[in-house]
């Protein structure tokens, strides 16, 4: 069963098969976290590329999660207060995880158990919280991962 998608504001890209989504309200860091992450894969040899900046339609096909980027902003990403720069795209990828940048003074030290981002009314992923001061988030995201 496939749907038609639900267009979101987030970014999302894809690591080495593992399909991140960047949740969160304007100006929190999604984008510049995307980029980050998808610059720290290309100096680890990983392969990586931009799902969507900014809106990303989100869908379900059968067991997966899926992402894909309007039309008209596809292989674009925004660097805020830089410019918008063109970058290597997928048409669409599978999503695992919702990715949330926190302000470290915000957030508490330990998350919640298990917990899931309701992506759409019907689509949750496990939620992986990452502070904006962090030096290496896709490290610190595959360690996350990899510990579960």
């Amino acid at each position: 069963m496939t749907d038609i998608g639900e267009n979101i504001h987030a970014s999302a890209i894809i690591v080495d098969g593992i399909g991140l989504i960047f949740v969160g309200p304007s100006g929190a860091g999604k984008s510049s976290l995307a980029f980050d992450c998808m610059a720290e894969a290309r100096l680890g040899g990983q392969s990586s590329a931009l799902i969507s900046d900014d809106r990303v339609i989100v869908s379900r096909e059968d067991d997966q999660i899926i992402g894909r980027g309007p039309a008209s902003i596809r292989g674009l990403l925004e660097l805020r207060h830089s410019g918008i720069v063109r970058m290597q795209w997928v048409e669409q990828a599978p999503l695992h995880y919702a990715i949330v940048p926190v302000a470290s003074a915000d957030a508490d030290r330990l998350p919640p158990d298990q917990e899931q981002l309701e992506v759409t009314k019907t689509i949750h992923l496990p939620v992986i919280r990452v502070p904006q001061s962090v030096r290496f988030p896709l490290s610190h995201i595959f360690a996350l991962i990899r510990s579960v």
